[in-house]
């Protein structure tokens, strides 16, 4: 059996949130056992206006390939809701990008790795350096926690209070 491959997610969602992102998490936990889980944070929606996103990014072991994992989160998206035709910068029932798959750099099976939004938006940069802080970004060497030491923008997210199975994820600070 090849060894297993860490990859990071990130989980999004800005209808009917918590429901969402609850299905998404059992999905994936049935499917990869143990899962690291960020907090869970709320933001702005970026590129439309909407309503406000829940936002997390969950570590999983795989021995999956890139275009497999894909494939399986194109479904459990279409499962709960989200339409293949809706537009990029659209509210979504359910949002799943693979972030990082390994040391990965480059397009496999026709997802580019790693992926752009790590460097660019807060709702991805932030929950992946409270899950990976020592992990460092395939391209530029940095830890996602120097990144997000690093990162300045006006975007904005604060942790929400989200439990799931029995388990605090996080808490909402005051």
């Amino acid at each position: 059996m090849p060894d297993q491959v860490p990859v990071y997610i990130s989980v999004g969602s800005n209808i009917d949130r918590e429901r969402y992102v609850k299905a998404a998490l059992d999905a994936l936990a049935g499917w990869f056992g143990e899962l690291e889980i960020s907090p869970v944070y709320e933001s702005e929606a970026v590129g439309f206006d909407g309503s406000p996103f829940l936002n997390l990014v969950v570590g999983v072991k795989t021995n999956l390939a890139v275009g497999e994992l894909s494939q399986h989160f194109k479904q459990l998206e279409a499962d709960n809701g989200r339409r293949p035709d809706a537009p990029k910068f659209s509210a979504r029932t359910l949002d799943l990008d693979i972030l990082t798959y390994g040391e990965a750099v480059g397009c496999l099976d026709g997802v580019e790795l790693p992926r752009s939004e790590i460097l660019k938006n807060a709702f991805v940069l932030r929950p992946l350096a409270d899950v990976a802080p020592g992990v460092k970004h395939p391209i530029c060497r940095k830890s996602y926690l120097e990144l997000w030491q690093a990162y300045n923008t006006d975007q904005k997210l604060w942790p929400v209070n989200f439990s799931w199975q029995g388990r605090v994820i996080s808490t909402a600070v005051c």
